[in-house]
């Protein structure tokens, strides 16, 4: 007897018989795929500092003093992954050391001037 809603005839079965031998087919499992972002750390005020304050001390000298250690600082937490603005620390602590030596040396030079000049003045 034929199913007068099949246009081919058959009747239908209610399950799929697998031919003898194979297995089942499975759907391979599934795999899910997460994005790791990078998530860099943020720049570091030290950094920042040490070099807004290497660059005072072209003004002033205490300030540039005050960039080589904040720069020492930051340059160390950079490297330790704790923070970013590694670039920023280098040039901070530079700057300072290059403008801490342009202030010493005058400074240095009127040192040497006024011993010079005290110990020419004791003589005669």
């Amino acid at each position: 007897m034929t199913n007068p809603h099949d246009p081919y005839g058959q009747q239908p079965s209610g399950q799929f018989q697998q031919p003898y031998g194979l297995q089942p087919y499975q759907p391979p499992p599934q795999q899910y795929y997460v994005q790791q972002t990078y998530v860099r750390p943020p720049d570091q005020g030290m950094a920042v500092a040490s070099l807004v304050c290497s660059l005072i001390g072209l003004v002033m000298c205490f300030p540039a003093i005050l960039g080589i250690i904040f720069g020492h600082i930051a340059l160390s937490k950079a490297k330790r992954g704790e923070a970013g603005g590694q670039g920023m620390a280098q040039a901070g602590m530079i700057i300072g050391y290059v403008v801490t030596a342009l202030w010493l040396i005058p400074v240095i030079l009127w040192f040497v001037f006024v011993v010079l000049a005290i110990g020419a003045a004791g003589v005669s």
